[in-house]
């Protein structure tokens, strides 16, 4: 009787693990898909977020090399206002001593 009972349970064993490779194998390969897939997209998201990092950061340096050249420009634009400035004080001082002269020596033109 042992050995009745013992042989269906050895052919039971021998139908059930092939079946049960296939299963385990089919489920192992799928869930290792999943992670692969999983792992490609955060290697994805990873890179583009060291991308968008990246950019910033240029964006960052544009800023402030921008900033530099406006006030570069800036203090030129100071240093000409001066310069016109003292330009126009110039001429008009001019204008004001050649006035003068003329009024001066037409008295003196006028008198002779």
């Amino acid at each position: 009787m042992n050995n009745n009972t013992q042989n269906p349970i050895i052919q039971l064993k021998e139908e059930l693990i092939p079946l049960i490779k296939t299963v385990v194998q089919d489920e192992v390969k799928s869930n290792i898909e999943e992670f692969m897939r999983q792992s490609e997209l955060r290697a994805k998201e990873l890179s583009l977020i060291e991308r968008i990092i990246r950019v910033e950061e240029e964006l960052k340096s544009l800023k402030e090399v921008e900033k530099a050249r406006f006030e570069a420009i800036e203090s030129r634009f100071e240093s000409m206002e001066k310069r016109f400035t003292s330009l126009q004080w110039f001429i008009g001082i001019g204008f004001a001593i050649i006035s003068i002269l003329i009024a001066v020596f037409g008295l003196f033109i006028g008198k002779v």
